[in-house]
């Protein structure tokens, strides 16, 4: 197993879990990538409070996190929900209405970048068995990292160490780890989650499916079940 391994990190509940997890068994570097969209400065914010808590365990071996910048705002134009905040979708919203064409690879690309230059061989993200997007599929992420092998001249291997798992099996593995200080959100209220987003309703069910008392407080000053 690699020495080093670089997580993109979103400050969600996947990749925040997959670096607690990670970080018990290898040095994990967390990677940001800053892409102009409507909820990130709050997700930012959540996912460096995550870190500051997980290092603050120190029961594991953890990078300093590293922010990319990426404008996704010239590809999806100014007014789409997911740049103006406007028309985000709904609780009841299919979780197809959150696509956001070739994120993963557009994020990919800067990770395995940014892993050629450190000199990391591996990335990893926090993808679901229930992804139903085009570029979240086992084949997609093969030809990725030979893509990405050739292209930077060294291996770079992506993992996907979550591919066979669910949301609520995902919060059981990490029920130990401060969940309560994760966001997964489309129209974060400050720090606190809408409570009325696809995110939202994800988020909520999966706590549930789960078992595990749900640690998010929603605007309005809802808590979690």
């Amino acid at each position: 197993m690699p020495e080093r391994v670089c997580v993109l990190a979103s400050g969600g509940l996947d990749s925040a879990v997959l670096v607690g997890v990670l970080a018990r068994r290898q040095e994990v570097h967390p990677v940001y990538v800053r892409c102009g969209l409507a909820w990130e400065r709050a997700e930012e914010a959540a996912l460096r409070r995550f870190l500051r808590a997980l290092g603050a365990r120190r029961e594991g071996r953890l990078a300093r996190l590293v922010r990319l910048e990426l404008p996704l705002a010239p590809l999806y134009g100014r007014g789409h929900w997911s740049v103006s905040g406007r028309g985000v979708p709904g609780a009841r919203a299919a979780l197809a209405s959150n696509y956001l064409p070739g994120r993963n690879l557009l994020l990919g690309s800067l990770a395995a970048v940014h892993c050629a230059r450190a000199r990391i061989p591996v990335f990893a993200l926090a993808l679901l068995g229930d992804n139903p997007f085009p570029d979240a599929t086992p084949g997609f992420l093969r030809t990725f990292g030979r893509c990405a092998s050739q292209a930077l001249g060294m291996p770079i291997t992506v993992r996907t160490p979550f591919r066979r798992l669910g949301k609520a099996a995902v919060i059981r593995l990490g029920r130990d780890l401060p969940l309560g200080l994760t966001l997964s959100c489309a129209r974060p209220r400050g720090a606190r989650h809408c409570g009325r987003c696809t995110k939202c309703a994800e988020r909520r069910a999966a706590f549930a499916r789960a078992g595990v008392a749900d640690p998010t407080t929603y605007a309005g000053g809802r808590r979690g079940a």
